[in-house]
This record gives structure tokens, C-alpha cells and sequence, in this order.
């Protein structure tokens, strides 16, 4: 059910509805105001991934006429003031999709060959939380990231050459390879396409969402596998 955000009027508190419970100024942080924190996938005119944008960077970009269509379901429903003349009250409608006009200022770099950046959180997304060596999952602060042919062995910080490790196998491999550790590595690693990256940023992604991300999969893609396993994405 798409949450309604009435702003406020004429000094009046913020008043947000979701469902049948009412809160006033402040979101109390329950199931039913999870949902403000619900992302929108905005997308450029010829529907390539982009980004994930809140429902505010969503409304700003409708109310600047630089959404082009929408796509999928409605999931926010902004009310705005009442205008003096016509008695009316404007809403805007924000669907889970946006395509936007305009370029990105990053647009050009998603194009073939495109490299996401690497971080921790979108390694420990694209490896399931699970340590390529032991094959357990654990919370993050008990993960690293772990070089498989380290660094001091000339070994790069690049997506390919970079694994999920709990502490205690990245311990004691240390600064040799596999081989030279005697343990097996369970995954070979890969670098995720962009709109893959976009899929490993998610937070609590709508099916008519994951299905679009999914249209820009390669199709012999692990994460493609993966969630057409029915995995889901671990936060």
C-alpha cells in the first residue's frame, strides 16, 4: 500500500498516513514507518539503470517535469498545499520506477568496461555475507575483505582479485595466496556489471523492481542465478 505524506500547511505539523495508523511530526520507527525509507530506481529515458533516490529526491525531480514516465507500482502519495484560488490540494504520485530526462553526471562511465566501485558493503552483498573460504555467513563486523593473491605479492585491489573472508580465515591466510595457505577458495570472483552494483546498493527491493534490474542482468550472470534461485539480497 503506497504511504501518503501530507506536508505542511500554513504552520501546521507534518502529518503522515500509512495504512490506518496517523503519526504527527515525528515517525515513530515501526513496520509502518520502515516504508518512508522504501527506494525509488530511477532510470534514464532509455530505461538504463541509474540509482536508488528517497521519495523527497523523487518528488524533486516529478515536480521539475524531468520524469519522463513511471513504471510499476505507486508506493508514495506526496499532498502539497491547498491553493488559495481553486480550493484545491496538488498531490504527486511517485511510482517505484522513475525514468528521468537529462544526463546524469555520471552516465558515461556505465557504458561497456564500466567498473563499479569497490566497497565493503557491496563485496559482502555480492558474496552473500560468506566467507569464501570457510563457507559460513556472519554479521559484517565479522567479515573483511580479503586480497586472494595479496597485495605484498603484487596482487591488486580490484573487484576480481578481492573476496568476502570472516576475520579469523583472513587471520590466518595472512599474506599468501590460497595454495601457499593450504585452503581452497569456494568462488571464483567477479566484477558486477552497473546495474548489478545498482542491485547490490538495494535496500528491500520491490518485485516490480528486481524484475526490471533483472532485464539488464547478463544472462550468464551469479547474481541473475542467484535470485532466480529465490535468494534474497542480505542487508
Amino acid at each position: 500500500m503506497p504511504v501518503n505524506l501530507e506536508l505542511p500547511i500554513y504552520g501546521y505539523p507534518a502529518v503522515i498516513w500509512t495504512q490506518d495508523v496517523v503519526f504527527k511530526s515525528k515517525v515513530r520507527k515501526d513496520d509502518a514507518s520502515m516504508d518512508l525509507q522504501q527506494q525509488v530506481l530511477r532510470t534514464d529515458v532509455s530505461g538504463m539503470p541509474l540509482e536508488w533516490v528517497g521519495y523527497q529526491e523523487a518528488v524533486r525531480l516529478i515536480s521539475l517535469g524531468q520524469v519522463s514516465y513511471a513504471l510499476g507500482r505507486s508506493v508514495f502519495s506526496i499532498r502539497g498545499g491547498i491553493n488559495a484560488i481553486s480550493g484545491l490540494r496538488s498531490s504527486i504520485d511517485v511510482n517505484a520506477i522513475i525514468a528521468t530526462s537529462g544526463r546524469h553526471p555520471h552516465k558515461h562511465l556505465f557504458g561497456k568496461g564500466y567498473v563499479p566501485p569497490l566497497s565493503n558493503k557491496a563485496l559482502f552483498r555480492r558474496d552473500q555475507s560468506m566467507c569464501l573460504y570457510c563457507g559460513q555467513q556472519f554479521p559484517a563486523y565479522l567479515l573483511s575483505r580479503d586480497h586472494v593473491n595479496p597485495i605484498s605479492q603484487g596482487g591488486a585491489d580490484t573487484w576480481t582479485n578481492v573476496v568476502t573472508a570472516c576475520k579469523r580465515c583472513n587471520n590466518y591466510k595472512a599474506g599468501r595466496t590460497p595454495e601457499q595457505a593450504g585452503i581452497q577458495l569456494l568462488a571464483i570472483p567477479f566484477s558486477p556489471t552497473h546495474a548489478e552494483y545498482v542491485y547490490l546498493q538495494g535496500r528491500r527491493i520491490l518485485a516490480d523492481q528486481m524484475d526490471f534490474l533483472l532485464k539488464h542482468f547478463p544472462r550468464n550472470s551469479v547474481l541473475r542465478q542467484r535470485v532466480e534461485r529465490g535468494k534474497p539480497l542480505l542487508s
